[in-house]
């Protein structure tokens, strides 16, 4: 039985299209008749206001008491009616015979629609009815002397021919608005779909999953072990062959895939840019001949490809490959930062303090563009600058004034990979600044960079109780910190190893008023910088 293959572009192109629709439609069904109500309430609330304004006015109460002539009633009710554009303000004496109407020829007799009665006796309500100009819908309020004697009321009147119209013209609007928000999903779906398609090189989801199968079934039907890198030295492909050759040799502890080469097989000098072949290699005691190439397409070098086969028995099991801690140390030393934040705004929703919720997240984003155009302004590295802004707002939070200072601009790295090197050793280094200076009674934290000579110096000072001298002779050594608690002294040791990795220097004095770290580092500008 053959399955329907679609095209990914029909499918991103349906879903995304009944997702908006779907969407679209619920959120008009649920403000449809919320508005409508709004409306009619409001036209309410407005005839009731008219009718109050009018049964308060000191011309009509005169005229129905005969203090002035009648005819004033019918001159002032059809200039507020203008005014306030409703379909009729009618005054009436205690009979309910009309002072004032629109169509002048109805002055004088009987008020029509038979709800008027209650309102003389004494009450404010809103009805509808029909009367000699349609249905509407009517607002009626008693008008009362100066003893507070009833002498007559008043009645304002909305068409409600009107009211549908407003109603309408609200679901019109949202209508469109919907119309217009399907028809630009429809088209960011068509361009992601497009956008998708050209990504995958005009392949069909059907068509990627049957390459991807026939490599692998022929990687891993082949005798000989196979091993791939990509460009960053990271392992892509493991086949068969080479995860018994690894098993014996005991490297499977850790899945490869996704691994450093260098971590994987410590010393396997699996070099991507040259080729070598037929090489005995010792694979953790196994010995195995292997060939080592590059991979090259378009003239570049994406990775290299190793096949081997075993040449030995096994000797001993390997010892547990290095650095899969360090990176777990580095994920944990790297969440810390975050925490705290989250915890602050976890703890007050959970006690439904939203105000504060909204002061805290407002605190933290105060002053945020004159940040970021005093950072982004002398340090081009969007990465860089986009980290700094974020630490100051981290500070801030933390009350602790970070003052950032650049003595030149810092252009953007040549070498992408120089920027995450220095968020790790900033980050640490920043962090722990703050953290001292928070003990202190100023509370603040100086970041000074300089650019020279291609070589990027970086100084941050705090006010905080500074390091003991025999401290300072371990103070970037793992698990060593000033503070006590779980998780600590990894921050500056990550930085070291950070500076060591670019061959950089970092040095640290301090005194009883806080602690200066200078770090310099090898920084070659790139070509892109502003």
């Amino acid at each position: 039985m053959n399955v329907p293959r679609f095209k990914l572009s029909s499918i991103i192109i349906f879903f995304i299209c009944l997702v908006v629709l779907v969407s679209l439609s619920i959120t008009i069904l649920l403000i449809t008749d919320t508005t409508s109500e709004n409306i009619e309430s409001q036209l309410e609330e407005k005839a009731a206001t008219i009718s109050r304004i009018v049964a308060e006015s000191q011309v009509v109460r005169d005229g129905l008491t005969s203090q002035t002539p009648e005819e004033d009633i019918q001159e002032y009710a059809m200039t507020i009616q203008e005014a306030t554009d409703v379909l009729f303000i009618v005054v009436m004496d205690m009979e309910g015979i009309r002072k004032s109407h629109p169509i002048a020829e109805q002055i004088g007799k009987p008020f029509v629609g038979g709800d008027e009665q209650q309102v003389l006796l004494g009450e404010y309500y809103t009805s509808r009815s029909e009367g000699t100009l349609g249905e509407s819908l009517r607002s009626f309020s008693p008008i009362l002397d100066n003893e507070q004697s009833q002498i007559g009321a008043v009645a304002v009147g909305i068409s409600l021919d009107k009211v549908q119209s407003s109603i309408q013209q609200s679901q019109f609007k949202i209508l469109m608005g919907s119309v217009i928000g399907l028809v630009i999903g429809i088209l960011g779906a068509f361009w992601l779909a497009r956008y998708i398609k050209k990504s995958l090189f005009g392949l069909e989801p059907y068509a990627i999953a049957r390459i991807h199968e026939e490599r692998n079934q022929m990687l891993q039907s082949v005798h000989e072990g196979i091993i791939a890198i990509d460009a960053d030295s990271k392992i892509v492909l493991v086949n068969k062959s080479a995860r018994r050759i690894f098993q014996k040799a005991g490297l499977l502890d850790k899945e490869p895939v996704g691994m450093d080469i260098s971590e994987f097989l410590p010393g396997a000098m699996l070099d991507h840019k040259q080729a070598d072949l037929d090489e005995e290699q010792n694979f953790n005691g196994v010995s195995v001949i292997s060939n080592r190439v590059p991979l090259v397409v378009n003239d570049q070098v994406i990775g290299a490809i190793a096949t081997f086969r075993d040449k030995t028995e096994v000797n001993e099991l390997a010892e547990q490959l290095t650095g899969i801690q360090l990176y777990a140390d580095t994920l944990r030393a790297q969440s810390h930062e975050f925490m705290n934040q989250l915890h602050v705004l976890l703890g007050m929703i959970k006690l439904e303090e939203y105000g504060q919720v909204k002061q805290f997240i407002t605190k933290l984003t105060d002053h945020q563009a004159h940040e970021v155009g005093t950072v982004t302004q002398h340090i081009k590295d969007p990465m860089l600058s986009g980290f700094i802004i974020g630490k100051i707002s981290y500070a801030r939070e933390a009350r602790v004034e970070l003052t950032i200072s650049c003595e030149t601009e810092i252009p953007q790295a040549r070498d992408p990979a120089i920027a995450h090197e220095l968020i790790t050793i900033l980050g640490n280094v920043i962090d722990n600044a703050i953290d001292s200076a928070m003990d202190s009674e100023r509370k603040s934290v100086f970041a000074e960079f300089s650019y020279v000579d291609e070589l990027l110096e970086m100084t941050i000072a705090d006010s905080g109780p500074g390091i003991s001298p025999d401290m300072q002779e371990t103070i970037f050594s793992k698990g060593v910190s000033s503070k006590k608690g779980k998780d600590r002294g990894y921050g500056l040791f990550l930085a070291k190893n950070s500076v060591e990795k670019l061959e950089g220097s970092i040095e640290v004095m301090s005194g009883t008023d806080g602690a200066v770290f200078s770090i310099v580092v090898p920084y070659e500008a790139g070509g892109g910088n502003t």
